[in-house]
């Protein structure tokens, strides 16, 4: 890397030995330390940025009724909960007494797992729904005896007016490029 590269001289500066490189190696390369922890054992981060309404806690509790637990909550090694809180929240609502943890890798800094929440939070908060997509997708699953609140949604209404028929568009056939309008 080049010299003037900040984050390469700070990564360097902490290498003391070769040891030490392979472990911030690991470290970069994120490998997941996942167990099964007694609930009891967790704390939530008492300067968790990130608020949890009763709203969503309750879809958290129905997402896990629902689904079971998908992705681990994120601790470091005291049992401080720095990505998850929410889950851990509804879990306990759940009356459930297990959950599956991942640890922070052990030569992380407090400001690392700190960061790590921040971003944690923050990437999702980024993304956009394609509001197409996602309107047909709850439309389908509630066709189908879906409850959407166990997703986070509400229960759809219906339309109070009369809906516009979307124009169909042309397409084009990829085997021999003739255009058509699909019925």
């Amino acid at each position: 890397p080049p010299a003037r590269c900040r984050s390469w001289k700070r990564f360097f500066e902490n290498v003391s030995d070769v040891d030490n490189f392979a472990n911030l190696w690991k470290t970069k390369r994120m490998s997941l330390n996942i167990r099964t922890v007694e609930i009891s054992k967790l704390q939530h981060d008492p300067d968790n940025a990130r608020k949890h309404s009763e709203r969503n806690i309750k879809a958290i509790a129905g997402s896990l009724e629902t689904f079971g637990q998908r992705k681990p909550i994120v601790a470091i090694a005291s049992g401080v909960v720095i990505a998850g809180n929410g889950t851990l929240e509804a879990a306990r609502s759940l009356g459930w007494t297990e959950i599956e943890v991942a640890y922070t890798p052990a030569g992380w800094t407090w400001e690392q797992a700190r960061a790590f929440a921040l971003a944690d939070n923050r990437t999702a908060e980024l993304a956009e729904w394609d509001s197409e997509k996602l309107a047909a997708q709850l439309i389908e699953l509630d066709s189908v005896g879906w409850e959407l609140d166990n997703v986070g949604f509400e229960k759809l209404q219906p339309p109070t007016e009369e809906l516009p028929i979307p124009k169909r568009r042309p397409v084009t056939c990829p085997d021999c490029g003739a255009e058509f309008v699909p019925e």
